[in-house]
This record gives structure tokens, C-alpha cells and sequence, in this order.
């Protein structure tokens, strides 16, 4: 690995670690427990044009294994890979089809939530949990993925291509 890229995937999961640190201060606007805005989300959603998809997973690795250990527990790791590994699957197949970035994104948020419901509905056995929790999480995650996919919108107008990305 080239030295710049180092850098640039820590300042990446640097990035990622404080956003992941921002929303631990901001109270859960949402009426579900555990929901966030998902603000990390705009790392990977960044990541996605420039970077190979083995170096935007160990970003998001490293962002939930340290972000879990500080911030966190060994619960909320657990819960946050699955989530993270199920909307990072998807998210790569649809940029793949060139989809829209504010659909990726919304995909993203969705497909979060409902991968740590599995992990929720596995650990307690109870399935009734995606008949009470599901459809708020699709709604949450909805709306998450559309002000991400906006923020990274505007985002994009105004940071230069990662032009090392790919190299």
C-alpha cells in the first residue's frame, strides 16, 4: 500500500470515529431506542467513488471496532457490524448499477436497521420484534439515508475526486 493511502483511509476512519463520537452527544431524536442519524454512514457513502470496495471494509472495520470499544460495548459491536456489513453489501451492488447516491444512501440506512433487527430478533428469539420495531426502523432509516445522501451531495460539490482512490 501506497503511504498517501494509509493516510488517507486513517484520516477516513478518523473521520468516521468522530462522527460515530458526535452522535453519542446528540439525543435520540426518534421515538425507537438505539436509532442515530447514521452521520458514519457519509464516510463510507464518500468512500464509495474513489476507493476499492476491500479498502472502504477495513475503514469500516476499524470505525466499528474502535467506536465500539470507546464509545460503546461488545453488544454495540456486534450489532453495529452486522448493520454496517449488511448496508455496505448492498451499497456496493447498487454503485456497481450506477444508482443514484441519495438512493445508496437511503438503501444504506434502511438496509442498517434491519440487519441489526436480525441480530436483535436472533438474540432474543423473538420475531414479533419486526412486526413492532420493523417498520419504524424502514421509516428511520428512510429518512437517515435521505439527509446523509443530501449532506453527501453537497459534500461532493465541493470536495475535489480522490484522485489516488483507485491507483
Amino acid at each position: 500500500m501506497k503511504t498517501r493511502r494509509i493516510v488517507r483511509l486513517g484520516l477516513f476512519t478518523c473521520l468516521a470515529l468522530v462522527l460515530s463520537y458526535i452522535e453519542t452527544l446528540i439525543p435520540n431524536p426518534f421515538p425507537v431506542p438505539g436509532a442515530k442519524l447514521g452521520l458514519t454512514n457519509i464516510v463510507t457513502l464518500l468512500m464509495l467513488q474513489d476507493y476499492k470496495p476491500e479498502d472502504i471494509l477495513m475503514v469500516i472495520l476499524a470505525r466499528v471496532l474502535l467506536a465500539g470499544f470507546l464509545f460503546g460495548s461488545f453488544s454495540s459491536i456486534i450489532y453495529s457490524l452486522t448493520g454496517a456489513l449488511v448496508s455496505f453489501s448492498l451499497m456496493i451492488i447498487l454503485y456497481r448499477y450506477k444508482f443514484n447516491l441519495i438512493l445508496i444512501s437511503i438503501t444504506g440506512g434502511i438496509s442498517h436497521n434491519l440487519g441489526q433487527l436480525l441480530v436483535a430478533t436472533l438474540v432474543t428469539q423473538t420475531f414479533s420484534l419486526f412486526y413492532s420495531y420493523g417498520f419504524y426502523l424502514m421509516i428511520i432509516g428512510f429518512l437517515t439515508g435521505l439527509f446523509n445522501g443530501l449532506i453527501l451531495v453537497f459534500l461532493r460539490k465541493y470536495l475535489p475526486r480522490l484522485e489516488d482512490g483507485l491507483q
